[in-house]
């Protein structure tokens, strides 16, 4: 396994407030490697992707961010995506009038420009779109309606999920995909996540919860607490905190 994504000392703040929310990151995430990052609410999970990603609304104070050694932190949303950096988001907007299947073909097109790769005909997309789909057991027709316009909870998670698994990213962020979801949505989320894992991607999974981690064996898991990771370890970390919450792991380890 080799290093995918490293990042050193990284702040950040919100540039509204001014105030700062990241102080100091540290985490190297090699390949085929899926790292679980847990905590209470405000702790700073959701910045880190955020910031990671470019959103606007965050400004990086210091430190590296690299994807298998290029530094990435200074790219906007577009080249970072292109540089292999997906996130998944916890709540996924809606774009009426913008079919899926219009809307995946064109992303995964961009991705093909940026790699000086050929573009996909429709057909050679739909063959594509299809098995992916088969293999998330996710409906055909699904391709036929708008992004996530109407669509439940779940389906607005699948949709990411599908996304993810047609443009194969080098670096897989999902920011609580697996809030307010049912059994089968779920286990659709997982068998993505399983099915991508390889040597030319890493994941990190931010959540609240251990039942995806039920799903998708995370190898390392760390505790986010005032934008800081204050605690690493193994799987056995997100079983503590299921049984004993927060406070009581973050006493124990004080």
């Amino acid at each position: 396994m080799n290093n995918m994504l490293k990042i050193q000392g990284l702040k950040a703040k919100i540039k509204e407030t001014n105030k700062t929310v990241l102080n100091g990151i540290d985490l190297d995430v090699s390949s085929d490697s899926i790292h679980a990052i847990m905590g209470p609410n405000g702790a700073g999970k959701s910045t880190l992707a955020y910031t990671l990603v470019g959103n606007p609304s965050y400004a990086t104070l210091s430190g590296t961010v690299t994807i298998e050694g290029k530094d990435i932190l200074k790219l906007s949303p577009a080249e970072k995506a292109h540089a292999g950096l997906f996130l998944a988001f916890q709540y996924p907007v809606e774009l009426p009038g913008v079919n899926v299947a219009q809307f995946l073909r064109t992303s995964l097109n961009c991705h093909h420009k940026a790699s000086d790769k050929d573009e996909l005909n429709n057909a050679d997309f739909l063959r594509i779109a299809r098995t992916k789909m088969e293999l998330l057991g996710i409906s055909p027709d699904f391709l036929t309606r708008n992004v996530n316009n109407g669509f439940s909870g779940g389906e607005k998670k699948r949709f990411e999920i599908l996304h993810m698994t047609l443009l194969e990213p080098k670096v897989c962020i999902l920011d609580e995909t697996d809030s307010g979801l049912d059994i089968d949505s779920l286990k659709t989320v997982a068998k993505g996540i399983n099915s991508l894992r390889n040597a030319n991607r890493c994941f990190i999974i931010i959540t609240h919860y251990q039942r995806l981690l039920n799903y998708v064996k995370p190898d390392h898991v760390h505790i986010f607490s005032k934008g800081k990771i204050v605690k690493s370890g193994g799987p056995e970390i997100a079983q503590q905190l299921e049984e004993k919450g927060y406070n009581a792991l973050m006493e124990n380890s004080n």
